[in-house]
């Protein structure tokens, strides 16, 4: 259907603030009457956009406070759909139990702990309890992974190694290698808890 302007047809001379029509035409057949929003990308009334903006909120989501706090990292931030809630921050589904816990599948990390001037790089699958042990004036980065990975950073930094120890002289090679894990990471202990959520949501293996 033509868009009408001022109940003339569309492209009319009529003057520089010639209003907008709506552009849809109703179930009945006949072009909706009122006036198109001024700012709308699209020539449609305020109804209609409200219409359009809810049929697009069913199909991506609105983001809101989480009822709770997500069982899984403590975000509060959620997406709200028809079917439930998810965890805009992990992604796991609101309300949902795992049905397994993380002792049957932990995450192992390498951690990198600054002391002074020195940085540890050693590896947990619990790494809260086993950070709370340490010495330590700040939590530098995390990556996944085990004893291979944990040994493979002693032998790239094997230099810069205390004797006997796990803990490395702070160098710009260790430095950059920290800043490539920490990279747009605001709090390595909440990237952990996504690690986490993920884990205990994906599918058993069983």
């Amino acid at each position: 259907m033509a868009v009408r302007a001022n109940g003339g047809p569309s492209g009319a001379s009529g003057g520089a603030d010639v209003e907008r029509r709506c552009g849809l035409v109703d179930d009945d057949g006949r072009a909706c009457p009122h006036p198109a929003q001024p700012a709308a990308p699209l020539p449609l009334c305020a109804g209609h956009l409200l219409l359009a903006h809810d049929w697009v909120e069913r199909e991506v989501g609105t983001t809101d406070l989480l009822p709770g706090p997500c069982p899984a990292c403590g975000s509060r931030v959620g997406v709200r759909y028809p079917s439930g809630w998810i965890c805009a921050e992990c992604e796991w589904r609101y309300g949902e139990l795992p049905d397994r816990t993380l002792d049957d599948d932990p995450v192992e990390v390498v951690y990198y702990l600054r002391y002074r001037d020195q940085v540890k790089i050693g590896t947990s699958a619990n790494p809260r309890r086993r950070v709370a042990s340490l010495p330590h004036d700040e939590v530098l980065a995390f990556e996944q992974g085990g004893r291979l990975l944990e040994r493979a950073r002693h032998e790239q930094f094997a230099a810069f190694r205390g004797a006997g120890t796990e803990w490395f002289e702070v160098h710009e090679a260790l430095l950059e290698h920290i800043a490539g894990l920490s990279a747009g990471v605001h709090d390595p202990w909440a990237q952990y808890s996504r690690w986490v959520s993920r884990r205990l949501a994906r599918p058993s293996r069983d």
